[in-house]
């Protein structure tokens, strides 16, 4: 219940809002991964990018699952 509410919060901060990505932690970030804007998707994905040496293996398996799955829409 908890998660839902925290993503849904951030969810409309993101619509009502110019989303600076780099303010947010990565645990934020990744709650977002499939629900950011298109138009925001490179910014985004970038600042996940930047994390990578600092995530938690939790964090780093879900990263790599969603980029797995990008990879795997684009081919």
């Amino acid at each position: 219940m908890k998660k839902a509410l925290f993503c849904c919060l951030i969810l409309m901060s993101l619509l009502f809002a110019k989303t600076d990505f780099s303010e947010m932690s990565t645990e934020e970030l990744i709650a977002l991964i499939g629900y950011v804007d298109q138009k925001a998707e490179e910014h985004f994905y970038q600042e996940l990018d930047k994390r990578v040496p600092t995530m938690s293996e939790e964090e780093k398996a879900l990263y790599e699952e969603d980029k797995k799955r990008r990879d795997n829409a684009q081919n």
